[in-house]
């Protein structure tokens, strides 16, 4: 006789005191979850209203670890430093090696070392904006910590998220991790240069994103040949200049 099967959508323990008790556990999860959530969004509204009054757009830059985001702002720093005002906020769970790589490409930066914490949430944003001097900004770059899951669930205040997908990932990503491709508004596939290298279908890769989110933007990009650096350079032009247009109006 074949071993039984057994449903993971059934409890393997019919007891009802027993059920009764899961149940209960699994709702206060549920509401303590949400209940993290609400104040999250209450306080990045708040912080919005902060990045609206001085005039700053606001982007969250996510990405696993080692995509390239922080090779991506000391690409920033260098072509785009005499064209906008930016600043930038770097989240990692330990050490100031990105914010000292960031400042060095001439970008305003301050760090935050999450002690752990998978991502970065709009209260830790709330507790730094003071040691940015917000009225000399008009783009204000977060960069998350290294995650595919956590970044894409918390609301920072941003404006816009935007996510780093490097081509040494593999072309899976969307299929596994959704979320953040559905709430990103830019899709910056990084490390185009690697493509003769790497076996990854950078077609499917975009296909999919779209079946997620028909709106996203795709710009493929290599911070060390320069490729698609311009029309990204170019999007964050075109929506601080449209920003600070809408709130003047």
């Amino acid at each position: 006789m074949p071993d039984p099967v057994i449903s993971l959508s059934q409890p393997a323990n019919t007891d009802p005191k027993i059920f009764g008790h899961q149940e209960e556990q699994q709702t206060l999860k549920v509401n303590v979850v949400r209940n993290i959530l609400d104040a999250n969004d209450r306080i990045a509204s708040e912080n919005r209203e902060i990045f609206d009054r001085h005039k700053i757009f606001a982007i969250n830059l996510m990405s696993s670890p080692g995509a390239g985001k922080t090779t991506l702002l000391e690409a920033l720093g260098k072509e785009m430093g005499q064209r906008l005002r930016i600043g930038v906020i770097e989240g990692d769970i330990q050490s100031s090696l990105d914010a000292e790589r960031v400042a060095a490409a001439g970008l305003a930066a301050v760090q935050i070392e999450t002690a752990g914490a998978c991502h970065l949430d709009a209260n830790m944003i709330r507790s730094c904006l003071g040691d940015l001097d917000l009225t000399t900004l008009q783009l204000l770059v977060v960069e998350n910590v290294g995650n595919l899951v956590c970044p894409a669930e918390f609301n920072t205040g941003e404006h816009a998220k935007v996510m780093l997908l490097s081509v040494t990932e593999g072309d899976d990503k969307p299929l596994k991790y959704p979320l953040m491709f559905r709430e990103s508004r830019v899709l910056l596939i990084s490390k185009i240069d690697l493509l003769p290298h790497v076996r990854c279908d950078v077609e499917a890769i975009k296909s999919t994103a779209r079946s997620l989110n028909p709106e996203i933007r795709i710009i493929e990009i290599s911070s060390y040949t320069g490729q698609g650096l311009e029309e990204w350079h170019d999007w964050l032009a075109e929506q601080v200049a449209a920003h600070a247009a809408a709130l003047e109006g």
